[in-house]
C-alpha cells in the first residue's frame, strides 16, 4: 500500500534520469477500455494501439469504415493532445478471425499475416486508413505498419495513403495536416535494412516479442522452448541497438513496444542506446517512471553486447 501510493506521487512528473535524461513512457492497449486505464495511470501517451479488438468484435464480416472511424476518434479525443499511435491490423500467425479463410499454413508466424494481409487485400487496407485519416484531426494521431521486412512495402503503403488522402480532400473530408507513419521494427529484415527504412517513415517502434522470436528461430509459443527463448540474448539486443542507430542518423524516434519495454533488468541498456520510449501495459507505466526517475545515466558502464 505504501508502495501503492508513492507511485501515486508520481503522476503528473515526467520520467526524467538523475542527471536530465529524458523518456517518454506510453502504453500498449487492445481496447477503448484499455485507453482510459492507460490515461488514469498517467500514460504519456499510446505507443500501441492494436486494431485487432474492432476485427475480432466484429460480426460476419470486416468492421465498415464508420465503426472504426467512431473508435479512432473516440481513442483520439481520449488522448487530447497524447500521443495515439494506432497499428494497422495485424491479424494472422497465433490470431485468426472467423470470417477469414486463412487456408492450411505449415508455418503460420511466417506466412500470411500482418501488412502481407493488408497489401494483398486493399480493400479492407483502404477502409482502415480511410477511417484513420478522418480521425486523425480530432487528435495526434499516428499510423503504425505492422510485420515489415522491406522497403518497397512501405513505398507502397505511402503511394495507398497518398491516393486516399486525395480521395478525401476531394470529397472534402477533413485531415490533420501531418499524420505521422511509422513502422514496426520486428523482423531482422527490417534491422538490417532499418538505416534505409528509416528515410521513408517518422518513427520505429520495436516489437520485441517477435523480433526476438524470429532472431532466435524460436517459436515462442513453443512447448518445451522457455530455455531457448531468450529476450535477453546478445543478438536480440545488438538488432535493437542498431535499429537505434540507423533510426537516430536519420533524426527519426525510436521506441520500444514489447514486453521488454518494462523488463527492469533492461531499463538502463535501453537508456544507453538512446531509446527515446517505452510503450508498456498500463499497470507498467508509474514502475517504470519510479526506475528511470532512479538512474544516474552517467554512471552507466559503456554499453558492451
Amino acid at each position: 500500500q505504501q508502495r501503492r501510493c508513492q507511485l501515486q506521487e508520481l503522476k503528473g512528473k515526467k520520467a526524467i534520469t538523475k542527471d536530465g535524461r529524458s523518456v517518454l513512457i506510453y502504453a500498449n492497449v487492445g481496447s477503448l477500455y484499455e485507453v482510459e486505464l492507460a490515461l488514469e495511470n498517467d500514460a504519456e501517451g499510446i505507443g500501441l494501439f492494436r486494431s485487432e479488438f474492432l476485427y475480432m468484435q466484429s460480426r460476419g464480416g470486416f468492421p465498415g469504415e464508420q465503426t472504426q472511424f467512431e473508435a479512432y476518434r473516440h481513442a483520439a479525443e481520449l488522448c487530447g493532445e497524447r500521443p495515439l499511435v494506432i497499428r494497422t491490423l495485424d491479424i494472422g500467425g497465433d490470431k485468426a478471425l472467423p470470417y477469414m479463410d486463412f487456408g492450411h499454413e505449415e508455418n503460420p508466424f511466417l506466412g500470411w499475416r500482418a501488412i502481407r494481409v493488408s497489401l494483398s487485400m486493399q480493400d479492407v487496407f483502404r477502409t482502415q486508413l480511410r477511417a484513420l485519416l478522418r480521425a486523425s484531426v480530432f487528435g495526434n494521431l499516428r499510423i503504425m505498419f505492422p510485420m515489415i521486412t522491406s522497403v518497397w512495402e512501405v513505398q507502397e503503403i505511402k503511394r495507398i495513403c497518398r491516393n486516399i488522402r486525395a480521395e478525401l480532400a476531394e470529397e472534402g473530408v477533413p485531415m490533420a495536416d501531418k499524420v505521422e507513419l511509422g513502422i514496426m521494427i520486428e523482423t531482422p529484415a527490417a534491422v538490417m535494412m532499418s538505416a534505409e527504412l528509416a528515410r521513408e517513415v517518422d518513427f520505429f517502434s520495436v516489437g520485441t516479442n517477435d523480433l526476438t522470436q524470429y532472431t532466435l528461430a524460436v517459436d515462442r509459443q513453443g512447448v518445451g522452448l522457455d530455455r531457448f527463448f531468450d529476450a535477453h540474448h546478445p543478438a536480440v539486443l545488438r538488432m535493437i541497438r542498431m535499429a537505434a542507430e540507423n533510426a537516430h542518423k536519420a533524426g527519426i524516434w525510436i521506441g520500444i513496444c514489447g514486453e521488454l519495454g518494462a523488463d527492469a533488468e533492461l531499463t538502463e541498456t535501453f537508456l544507453s542506446m538512446g531509446i527515446d520510449e517505452l510503450s508498456v501495459s498500463p499497470s507498467a507505466v508509474l514502475p517504470l517512471r519510479s526506475a528511470i526517475r532512479s538512474i544516474d545515466t552517467t554512471t552507466l558502464a559503456p554499453l558492451e553486447l
